[in-house]
Parts: C-alpha cells; sequence; structure tokens
C-alpha cells in the first residue's frame, strides 16, 4: 500500500508541474523518471531494468523516424509554399482562406507531426493576414483545432494514436476503415461551428484583397531536390504503412527506414538535421513511460482498473461513450499524451479480466484527439498557436480559446459519441 502511495504522489506531482508549466516538461517528466526509478530501487517495487522494460520504443521510434522526415522538409520551404498557394487560391476571401488553410493544415498533419507543420505554418499565416489586414485569429486557432481534430483519422496523425497502436496492435488501414470516417464528420462540424464562431471576423472585407495574388509561392522554394527525394521516400512510406500488418513489420521500422534512406540520399549536415529533431517531445514521452511503469509495478493501474469493471454494469456501447468524455476532459485539463499513456495499461487489465476492449480503444482515441481542442494547453498545437498571436495585435487568450475552443470539442465529442454508439459493431470486431 505505501508503494502505490508513493508511486501515485510521484505522478501526480509530475503531471501538476507539467499542468501549470513551471518547468519545461521534459525537465520535469526526467525528473519525475528519475525519482519513481530511485525510490522503486530503494523501497524494492521498481528496478531499472522494469524501467527500461516500461519505455514503448516501437512508438519512439515511429516519432524519431516521422521527425526526421520533417526535419529534412523543414528547411526546403515546402510548408510554406503550400501555405503561400493556399493564400492566392482563397483570393483574399477570409472565409475561403480559413477553409483553406485549415484543409492544408490537417492533411499535412494526417501524415506528419502536427505541431510541426503548425510550427511552420502559422508564422505564414500571420504574413498573409498582416498583408490583407485581417485579425489571424480565426485561422491560427482554425489550424490548430482542425488538425487536432483531423490527426485523429490516422496512425501517425496523432501522438496519442501511435500510442493506441502498439498497445492494440491497429494497423494504419484499422485507423483509415475505422477512424477516418467518423473523423472526418466531426472535421466537417469543426469547421461548419468555426465558420458561425468567427462570422463577425470573417465578414470583413479585407481593403488590398488582391494583394495575395502577387505572392509567388515558387519564391518560397529554397531546394527542389530535396523535396522531391523525402517527398518519394515519404510516399514509398505512406504505402508500406498500408500493408505493414501483412508483411509483418512495425510501423516504427518503416518510419527509421524511410528516414535512413532519405537522409542517405538527400545526404544534408546531419548536425543541423539532428537540431531540428523535437528531441524534448520524445524524451517526454520516455519519461511518461517510465513513471507509468511505476504505477504499474505497484498495482496503482491494476487497482483502477478493477475499480472501472466494477462500474462495468452499463452497457458496453454506454462505457465505450463515457470513456470518450472522461478522456476528453482529462486531455483538455492536463494534456492527452500522459492521459493515453496512463489508460493503456488500464486497458490491458481490463482485457485480461475478460472485457472486450477493442471499441475503447477507439473510444480512448476519439476522446484524446477532440478533448485537446478545449482547452489553450489541451495541445502543443494550441500552445504554439497562442504564443504566436502575443506577437501580433490579436493576442489569443485563454478566455477566448474557452469561448472558441471548447465549442468545437463538445461538438466533436457529441458526433463522436453518436457515431461511436451507430458504428458500435463494426468497432468492436
Amino acid at each position: 500500500m505505501t508503494a502505490m502511495i508513493v508511486s501515485s504522489v510521484i505522478f501526480i506531482v509530475a503531471l501538476t508541474l507539467i499542468f501549470t508549466e513551471k518547468m519545461n516538461r521534459s525537465i520535469t517528466g526526467i525528473a519525475g523518471a528519475a525519482l519513481m526509478v530511485g525510490v522503486g530501487t530503494a523501497m524494492e517495487f521498481y528496478s531499472q531494468d522494469e524501467a527500461v522494460a516500461a519505455i514503448d520504443f516501437n512508438t519512439l521510434g515511429l516519432l524519431f523516424g516521422m521527425m526526421i522526415l520533417v526535419a529534412l522538409l523543414e528547411p526546403t520551404g515546402f510548408f510554406q509554399y503550400l501555405a503561400v498557394w493556399a493564400a492566392r487560391l482563397s483570393k483574399g476571401q477570409p472565409v475561403r482562406l480559413m477553409v483553406l488553410l485549415g484543409t492544408v493544415t490537417t492533411i499535412l498533419s494526417m501524415f506528419l507531426d502536427n505541431v510541426t507543420t503548425v510550427v511552420l505554418i502559422a508564422p505564414v499565416t500571420v504574413l498573409i493576414s498582416e498583408i490583407l489586414g485581417l485579425n489571424p485569429v480565426p485561422y491560427l486557432m482554425a489550424e490548430a483545432l482542425l488538425s487536432d481534430t483531423g490527426g485523429v483519422a490516422t496512425l501517425v496523425g496523432d501522438p496519442p494514436n501511435v500510442l493506441i497502436a502498439s498497445a492494440a496492435g491497429f494497423s494504419f488501414n484499422d485507423f483509415l476503415t475505422h477512424s477516418l470516417p467518423i473523423v472526418l464528420v466531426a472535421w466537417l462540424a469543426a469547421l461548419f461551428l468555426l465558420r458561425f464562431l468567427f462570422r463577425k471576423d470573417l465578414s470583413e472585407i479585407p481593403a488590398n484583397k488582391d494583394a495575395v495574388l502577387e505572392l509567388d509561392p515558387d519564391e518560397t522554394l529554397h531546394d527542389r531536390k530535396t523535396i522531391k527525394r523525402v517527398l518519394i521516400v515519404l510516399g514509398v512510406a505512406i504505402v508500406f504503412f498500408f500493408i505493414h500488418h501483412n508483411l509483418h513489420i512495425q510501423p516504427s521500422m518503416i518510419a527509421l527506414s524511410a528516414a535512413a534512406v532519405a537522409l542517405v540520399w538527400v545526404q544534408p549536415d546531419l548536425h543541423e538535421t539532428l537540431q531540428r529533431v523535437e528531441w524534448n517531445v520524445l524524451v517526454f514521452f520516455g519519461a511518461l513511460f517510465v513513471m507509468v511503469g511505476g504505477l504499474e509495478a505497484t498495482g496503482v493501474l491494476h487497482q483502477l482498473a478493477e475499480l472501472i469493471g466494477s462500474a462495468g454494469n452499463f452497457s458496453p456501447i454506454i462505457f465505450g461513450v463515457i470513456t470518450i468524455w472522461v478522456v476528453a476532459i482529462l486531455s483538455a485539463i492536463v494534456d492527452n499524451i500522459p492521459i493515453t499513456i496512463a489508460l493503456i495499461p488500464v486497458f490491458a487489465d481490463l482485457e485480461r479480466a475478460g472485457i472486450n476492449i477493442q471499441p475503447l480503444w477507439w473510444a480512448l482515441a476519439f476522446g484524446a484527439g477532440f478533448g485537446g481542442n478545449g482547452t489553450i494547453i489541451g495541445s502543443t498545437a494550441n500552445v504554439f498557436v497562442a504564443s504566436l498571436s502575443e506577437r501580433t495585435k490579436y493576442p489569443i487568450t485563454s478566455q477566448l480559446w474557452n469561448k472558441r475552443g471548447l465549442p468545437v470539442m463538445f461538438v466533436t465529442c457529441l458526433i463522436g459519441s453518436i457515431l461511436f454508439v451507430l458504428a458500435y459493431p463494426y468497432l468492436a470486431r
């Protein structure tokens, strides 16, 4: 019992520090993991070998491989090219501009890291808004909210999906057949809702709307050869993602192989490329795995699974809907990544108890993905666009985000719940 209390306190304190942003989250994660292992070793409930075994290297390998590909594309101007191209296509019309920028960001986020995508496109969005004399807030928030929502559609589109796929054994195609249809409906609803919520800002007619037509997307491209080579490698990797289950190859092996091929083919400055990798995210993930491993070793997660199982008098469908909303609320308050990592062992325990958790994995994915829209700290993409907006005349505050993000979270979770109920027989296979 003492070990359970100690491990729980370490985990809760670490999450609290992450939530209050008192420290960098990767530093907090390292400190929490070190404390969990140190105390666990001293109290003989958690060893160093168990800590290493708790790390999901399949997840980390997949993320690292995709980060390398993004790091190779980042300096080429490819992302900026797409943003400028979308701006020209909008012809300066605010509604069309929001739809195009949001769609481009979402599509990229379905196959690449959505945080990096937003980081590269959002500054161009601010520039385009300044050229047109528009408030950039609707476009920045649309990019973050729509990419968060759309990323749930694919295995590599959102970090929680990577975690869930690794734990449940889902393939890339499983997400396309089970998650994509539901997410598409939720995404369209989010888009129409954003159009309504920002109707006042989007009704303003730019004084110089023809200015975007003078922008030349080709001027943003710095290295066409690298773009071509990386996109070819990425395309081949996506093809292998489709068939990896049949070939019995882990997604992480595909991502790492693609990164290796791209590095050999492009031959970039390796030091500069590795500097662009989000090491803090990988470290944060690894530290969370170690801390959650400590909770599992002391039986905390098993107790939680038994508690959830005892409340399982609900029908499986209702249980799934409750999972969507509870996970969404927790993801909005803390962050969807630690919530997902903490719940995966709980679901595994439920499965060992004889409960069919196949549909619950999808409920977890929908709740974690849609819940991140609710608050300004719900996802890293939200935090970035809010920070970027502070450099403009229109800063995004927590209050403003709650007025726009919470309705999006509510509507997407509602649609996700309804479609989850309707598709339950299919999701339960």
